[in-house]
């Protein structure tokens, strides 16, 4: 591999690294469930592509295909999942506590004891 593609791809490595980083700092740091889920599922798409960029700079066609559909399944299932999961807090009546939060649905949910 040239010089220039393993700063490349050392530097994607890196910043892959940073936006974990940020992501797990954001779901200790979130108060509720929706939240956490935001920064977990926007971690799972954004932190793993400059991974899979940092791979696909090998030049191989195989691995640059295996790159692409891994790209395309993430981007597909991760707002899926998480909307599954948020729905089924939801479903729960999992309160939002983040401050200033409005619940627009118009559903009273019980009082947490």
């Amino acid at each position: 591999m040239d010089t220039p593609l393993r700063w490349l791809a050392d530097g994607l490595i890196l910043l892959g690294l940073v936006v974990l980083s940020i992501a797990i700092y954001g779901i200790i740091r979130m108060p509720d469930l929706y939240t956490r889920l935001h920064a977990a599922s926007k971690a799972a798409f954004l932190g793993v592509l400059p991974f899979l960029l940092a791979a696909a700079t090998t030049g191989d066609p195989a691995i640059i295909a295996r790159v692409l559909l891994i790209a395309a399944f993430l981007a597909l299932t991760t707002p899926v999942a998480a909307h599954a999961i948020a729905h089924a807090a939801y479903l729960r009546a999992e309160r939002m506590e983040t401050p200033g939060a409005v619940d627009e649905s118009g559903r009273e949910l019980p009082d947490a004891e």
